[in-house]
């Protein structure tokens, strides 16, 4: 039993992803909860997932929680909080050894699902709220994780760049919500907060391994304790791509090295005919060892300690990234775009044509020897509203040619210029 799809249904306003596979000796489990991004929810939906990782009624102690995972054959259980598009994410995680490898009188995949069936849907609470003490202690590791931000100088200019890119629309937010929020949540407040985004989620449940579709529906029925009377759907990205006058943003800090970031817009997104041939224009441009920046940047003119590019396919943007001496802005900026020229121009050759079709046709064909990246890919398909297998996406992208990747480089249109700069002497 090795099937090479994933089989579709629903129960309990949960919609069901499985692939029976006897491949891994594990199974894999993802739970994405998934609701629009805005101002309002984008804390305590953040917050959420860290005070359930807590504990439940069954298991209301943190330490009682963690045996817990080791009485299941030491099973994995994690999260994590991002945005795709303009939805905040959040994704749990479960992994649990397989019944043949084990001397169990119950089924794993059964008490793995029990397990997390009870931490989304009956976490620990005094007097109908979350418990204090727990959400006094996760306000501050949200709080620690997005003051963390600022010492990592690379990945702070990436956020400002999408700040500045998004000041007047949700993708602007940071999927770890606002600071300033938090000392306002209280357990009464995240509570409300937790039940609501509980209802209004769209909630997809994926699993990897020797199981079936309808013994997953059948637990999902009698695990998880929901009471919802609709299954939201994922709307699909309309762009802004209206052309405007390319701003510039300067920020001065105590930094020691620049970082000058771009960010670009597209119409083109996951869901678009033209999405392989701007991976294409995107792996040319920056994205590998090969590719445009690094060699022209980096190497040649040695203007950069770092220069890349990424896309993403579910917001449609494309940013660019380089940390750079301060006095060498004007330069750097100019050898940028003269890429960004080149790629429109049609200064693409053949060897970086089949360089960049290989580094991506590996990525996708390592995505079949892991459960959770097979996960990942086809949740892809639930974000866009649109079917398109790996093999089927290799296959489109073996046939791009290089007017097709000069053609969507017509499509990418610079948007924001955002500099991160030292103190200068005037």
């Amino acid at each position: 039993m090795n099937k090479t799809r994933f089989e579709r249904g629903s129960a309990g306003h949960i919609r069901i992803h499985v692939l029976p596979t006897n491949r891994f000796k594990t199974f894999a489990i993802s739970l994405f909860a998934g609701i629009p991004l805005h101002e309002d929810t984008v804390t305590t939906t953040a917050l959420t997932p860290f005070v359930l990782r807590r504990g439940t009624e069954s298991h209301p102690e943190t330490i009682e929680f963690k045996e817990q995972l080791e009485h299941l054959y030491g099973a994995g259980f994690g999260f994590d909080v991002y945005k795709r598009g303009d939805y905040q994410i959040v994704q749990f995680r479960m992994d649990t050894i397989n019944d043949s490898f084990v001397k169990s009188e119950e089924s794993m995949l059964e008490k793995t699902i029990s397990f997390l069936g009870e931490v989304v849907t009956k976490p620990v609470t005094e007097n109908g709220a979350f418990r204090h003490s727990y959400v006094a202690t996760e306000k501050e590791t949200v709080r620690q994780k997005l003051e963390s931000i600022i010492n990592d100088k690379i990945r702070y200019a990436a956020e400002r760049c999408i700040e500045e890119m998004f000041k007047n629309d949700p993708y602007r937010l940071h999927p770890l919500g606002q600071r300033k929020e938090l000392e306002g949540i209280s357990s009464e407040l995240l509570y409300v907060a937790y039940q609501q985004w509980l209802q209004q989620a769209s909630l997809d449940l994926y699993v990897v391994g020797d199981t079936t579709l309808a013994e997953v529906q059948e637990l999902v029925e009698t695990k998880f304790n929901l009471n919802r009377s609709t299954t939201p759907d994922y709307a699909r990205v309309v762009n802004d791509v209206t052309a405007r006058e390319v701003q510039t943003v300067e920020e001065v800090l105590d930094v020691n090295q620049g970082k000058l970031n771009l960010g670009l817009r597209t119409p083109i997104t996951y869901g678009d005919d033209r999405y392989a041939a701007a991976l294409l224009y995107n792996g040319i441009l920056g994205s590998y060892p090969h590719s445009k920046l690094f060699i022209n940047v980096r190497e040649k003119e040695s203007l950069a300690y770092y220069a890349s590019s990424r896309f993403d396919g579910h917001k449609g943007i494309m940013t660019i990234q380089s940390g750079i001496e301060m006095e060498n802005y004007t330069k750097a900026l100019d050898i940028i775009k003269a890429q960004l020229e080149s790629m429109r121009s049609g200064e693409i050759s053949e060897l970086e044509m089949s360089q960049t079709k290989a580094m991506i046709r590996n990525s996708l064909l390592e995505i079949g020897d892991s459960a959770f990246e097979m996960i990942a890919y086809d949740f892809n398909r639930v974000l866009s509203n649109k079917d398109r297998p790996a093999e089927e996406l290799l296959n489109q992208v073996e046939r791009v040619t290089p007017e097709d990747v000069v053609a969507v480089a017509g499509e990418f249109h610079l948007d924001t210029i955002y500099f991160l700069t030292g103190k200068r002497e005037v």
